[in-house]
């Protein structure tokens, strides 16, 4: 009986509209520092990191507003939901990212929250610049136009 290497990989929570607000020019895998009943909640899924951005600050980087439900089994050693989260990564990508945003004007993006192959919640971030409205209607124009074209060849 052959093993899957990736049964543990799950996505927890992804940030959909974060490619329809940004251009996404790079990304990048960092770890995250959580509690036990943080896991836990994670392993039901009750998570959102739609509202959330990534801030390098005091030589750190931190995930500010990303929601994860409160675990109801933890009682009274449960967390903070919407607490400040450290990332995990290392001092090269720290000294590129802080320079990308203070310099290049980008923005720090989650993008997908999930379990590796080894079972450890990971966080793609983006290194992403903003959207302008035209940009975004473009986006919209285009993918809508893939889907009529998609239609258009099944019919056929």
């Amino acid at each position: 009986m052959a093993t899957d290497p990736d049964k543990n990989y799950k996505i927890i929570a992804e940030n959909r509209r974060a490619r329809f607000d940004y251009f996404i020019e790079s990304d990048l895998e960092v770890g995250i520092v959580l509690t036990g009943s943080e896991v836990k909640s994670l392993r039901t899924g009750q998570s959102n990191i739609a509202e959330s951005y990534a801030s390098v600050e005091d030589g750190e980087l931190w995930l500010i507003n990303g929601y994860i439900a409160a675990y109801k089994q933890a009682g009274v050693f449960g967390h903070e939901e919407r607490r400040r989260r450290k990332l995990l990564v290392s001092r090269k990508e720290l000294a590129r990212l802080w320079q990308a945003v203070g310099r290049e004007g980008m923005t720090l993006v989650p993008l997908v929250m999930y379990f590796n192959h080894r079972g450890i919640v990971k966080l793609k971030i983006g290194v992403a610049k903003g959207k302008k409205v035209a940009d975004k209607r473009e986006t919209s124009a285009k993918r809508d136009w893939n889907r009529q074209k998609q239609r258009l060849l099944k019919q056929g």
